[in-house]
């Protein structure tokens, strides 16, 4: 029997493509940045800017407000407030968010965060990456989490050229997995030049491959990409936001790149 279980091994080992190396590690990733909220009442900004205010759904309530921000207890807290403080802000609400643009990126990899959403109706928090150089939607777009008011599952996303401009639908862009809406997820996404995986709490949701074609923007990732924490409000998606509910915050435990 042993004998045969050897023969087996060689023959196996005779295969093109399949390695019989003791020390081979196919698939290894290793930690290489963190962030884990762990300074005095401050987030790091050497790492983190505060997004600006743009003319988007997800940033036209985008603030500096010194309240929408706090470091504590290892969290970074984002929050969305009704603006009852700012007279000079004609922005009905308030929004908080932090990205690395010009500061850490990251390209082939695993990029994890674990996070606690708070649900209010019109709430909208995102973790997203975009191209540090590239226009969207040609340089691309990945959705690591996006949850919609009180939704017990959380949308995973990309966007390109091919799947915005083009329209083409397949392969899928997107999935959605279960969260705990009351509790910490972890949500991920691995950057290969093959795919791009997703998941939640370890949970696979759904992977976009690269299909080699000459389609434009079909994969336009393998590139540096930068990362956006934002505590989003209202907008064309979520509908409208009620101020009853606010404030509501999100609370984010760490963000780790393997490669």
């Amino acid at each position: 029997m042993k004998k045969n279980l050897i023969w087996l091994f060689l023959l196996l080992c005779a295969i093109p493509g399949i390695s019989c190396d003791k020390d081979d590690e196919t698939h290894v990733l290793k930690l290489v940045w963190e962030e884990n909220f762990d300074q005095a009442n401050r987030f790091d900004t050497k790492s983190w800017s505060k997004i600006p205010r743009g003319t988007s759904d997800w940033n036209n309530y985008m603030s500096d407000f010194d309240s929408l921000y706090q470091v504590s207890d290892g969290n970074l807290i984002l929050r969305g407030i009704n603006n009852y403080t700012l007279p000079n802000d004609t922005a009905p609400y308030l929004t908080g968010g932090l990205y690395t643009k010009d500061k850490v990126t990251f390209t082939y990899g695993k990029v994890e965060i674990r996070a606690k959403l708070q649900g209010a109706k019109g709430a909208w928090p995102a973790f997203w990456m975009l191209p540090q150089d590239g226009k969207w939607p040609f340089g691309g777009e990945i959705d690591i989490m996006e949850r919609l008011n009180h939704d017990e599952i959380a949308y995973q996303t990309i966007h390109t050229n091919y799947t915005y401009v083009l329209g083409i639908k397949e392969p899928k862009n997107g999935s959605t997995g279960k969260i705990n809406p009351n509790g910490y997820n972890t949500y991920a996404v691995e950057i290969t030049p093959d795919s791009l995986i997703f998941s939640i709490n370890d949970i696979h949701t759904f992977s976009y491959p690269n299909l080699n074609n000459d389609k434009e923007g079909q994969y336009p990732f393998g590139k540096p990409f930068y990362l956006l924490l934002d505590m989003q409000l209202g907008g064309t998606w979520v509908g409208e936001v009620d101020p009853k509910q606010l404030p509501v915050e999100m609370k984010i435990d760490w963000v780790r790149y393997y490669r």
